[in-house]
């Protein structure tokens, strides 16, 4: 939806009055720095003077009234990364995709720990059209900073047992981890449904679950090698699959993390709607010990609950990290920063807050798809930036950033 040309010219000249005031308040700020800098070097050295004119032993520092009393990491998360032949054009000639999430990368990569949702396989040629991508996705990925890899979603076995296996391989190659997902029954016993990270000295267990697989069910023989919300999960998502999650929950708080994330594939697609069994999903995951819940599926971004006291936090939907971008609402998403604060001296461990940066599928014709941060990609559009977006795209980003605030208020 493009928005009036004048209402656009105010909102620029608004934009550049506001980088203008920050210029200047910032040169006032390093103004003021340079002067405190100045005094603070004078009165060092007029205490090095005096330190020198004494020669008695100087007092010994207790190494623990320095030591932090707080561990602080950051959990990056993006929604669905839909593989199909548009997105896996935008590859160059060798699937390298990292001029696709350049723009993103640094986001990705200066988080402690950044995860997926990778809606698609690892299974060889043809690649985009039967949902198959090259490991060079995976591998791109992985070098733009991406940890972990939900694969517990409506393409898990798209490819059958083989293909699932082939994906989790390739995964595991690319140097990252699969979340929601075991080769094998017996696999899936041994890793119990979870998976146990220590991230800068905070245990975290993840977990990761679907709704379904697209209607197909796992053969006779391979239960529990996709983790599952519902017993109907071929059918009609009707009944609540409690005794498989509390499993899974129970068997990780038995490892004693820190914190818990659930990294959830459910509700509807292209529907705003929360169904009352989400509603009961996330009061029997809050129950067993759930921090925080993330979601994926309905390619639209939906509203973020955080409780500051408790420190929950349920992310109803991320929408899409990078599709084709072809219908309205799944071109913008975010990258959600969630802040995890661990207390050294009580050992307790809460989500003390979170963040987010817009971002956009850039889907311009005869140009690869790329992933661009919003407001960084409207500012080089605003200094007229060689590469910058098409001034259709600079509109819907504008329109963009308006819809992605009021969806992750519930507006």
């Amino acid at each position: 939806m493009a928005l009036d040309p004048e209402e656009l010219k105010k909102q620029r000249a608004e934009r550049k009055l506001q980088r203008e005031k920050k210029r200047k308040q910032t040169i006032a700020k390093l103004i003021v720095a340079g002067c405190i800098l100045l005094v603070s070097v004078v009165a060092i050295l007029v205490v090095v003077l005096r330190q020198g004119a004494n020669t008695s032993k100087p007092k010994e520092t207790d190494p623990t009234e320095t030591a932090p009393a707080t561990t602080v990491v950051h959990l990056a998360a993006v929604g669905d990364l839909n593989i199909t032949e548009r997105v896996i054009n935008s590859g160059s000639g060798d699937y390298d995709y990292a001029d696709v999430l350049l723009d993103v990368a640094p986001i990705l990569a200066q988080a402690d720990i950044t995860a997926v949702n990778f809606e698609g396989s690892l299974f060889g040629a043809p690649y985009g059209t039967d949902r198959s991508a090259p490991q060079g996705l995976a591998q791109s990925l992985a070098n733009a900073g991406v940890d972990l890899v939900q694969l517990a979603n409506s393409y898990s076995i798209y490819k059958g047992m083989d293909g699932l296996v082939s994906t989790i391989n390739g995964v595991r190659s690319a140097g990252m981890e699969p979340l929601g997902v075991y080769e094998s029954a017996a696999a899936a016993k041994s890793g119990k449904g979870y998976t146990i990270r220590n991230v800068q000295g905070i245990k975290i267990a993840f977990v990761a679950f679907t709704k379904g697989m697209d209607g197909m069910a796992l053969p006779p023989g391979n239960d529990g090698c996709v983790n599952l919300l519902y017993t109907d999960y071929s059918s009609d998502y009707q009944t609540i699959n409690t005794e498989g999650i509390t499993e899974i929950l129970d068997a990780a708080a038995k490892e004693k993390p820190d914190l818990t994330v659930a990294f959830l594939h459910w509700g509807s697609e292209y529907n705003d709607t929360v169904s009352a069994s989400q509603t009961e999903i996330c009061a029997l995951l809050q129950e067993k010990g759930v921090d925080a819940i993330i979601g994926t599926h309905s390619h639209y971004i939906q509203p973020i609950n955080y409780d500051a006291q408790t420190g929950n936090l349920i992310a109803y939907s991320l929408g899409d990290f990078l599709g084709d971008a072809s219908r309205a609402g799944s071109e913008y998403s975010i990258i959600l920063d969630l802040e995890i604060t661990k207390d050294l001296a009580s050992k307790k461990t809460r989500i003390t807050g979170f963040d987010y940066t817009p971002i956009f599928t850039r889907n311009e014709k005869n140009s690869p798809l790329q992933v661009l941060r919003i407001e960084e990609a409207m500012a080089a559009y605003d200094s007229g930036y060689i590469d910058r977006v098409s001034e259709k795209t600079y509109e819907s980003m504008t329109y963009a950033l308006e819809r992605i605030e009021a969806r992750i208020k519930g507006k």
